[in-house]
């Protein structure tokens, strides 16, 4: 029986994975904090747009009716807005801060603010906004 001294195996050796690995985490650490920051600057910027359109939808159905909204639903049902916006730090609909006007006489929705309790990336509250 006759046996082949030079056949090669094809494949990796172990330290050719390892060092593939080591690059490919290397990669990551430096990518992945870049990737979540910016959608966290995304989610800012979505939640500044959906406050200005719901605030201006408020604003116009005041001019139009000399009152504001009861609630949200109201500039839905009166074709003000599409749809009720979802926060995108909250992911509902249904987590909006509804304030109320100054002047006690009057009811109804004066101005929104988000319910998401934490920091924006220049420091403020996103209930603030």
């Amino acid at each position: 029986m006759v046996m082949l001294r030079n056949q090669q195996y094809k494949g990796f050796t172990l330290i050719e994975l390892l060092v593939v690995m080591a690059i490919i985490a290397t990669l990551l650490s430096i990518v992945a904090p870049r990737y979540f920051s910016s959608l966290d600057k995304a989610k800012e910027a979505v939640l500044r747009q959906d406050l200005g359109i719901m605030r201006n939808a408020i604003d116009q159905f005041y001019a139009d009716f000399g009152k504001y909204p009861i609630d949200l639903e109201e500039l839905v049902d009166k074709r003000y807005l599409r749809s009720i916006p979802v926060d995108p730090f909250t992911e509902s609909k249904e987590t909006w801060i509804v304030v109320p006007p100054k002047n006690p006489v009057e009811a109804g929705v004066y101005d929104v603010h988000s319910g998401y309790q934490g920091r924006a990336a220049d420091g403020s509250f996103y209930e603030e906004w």
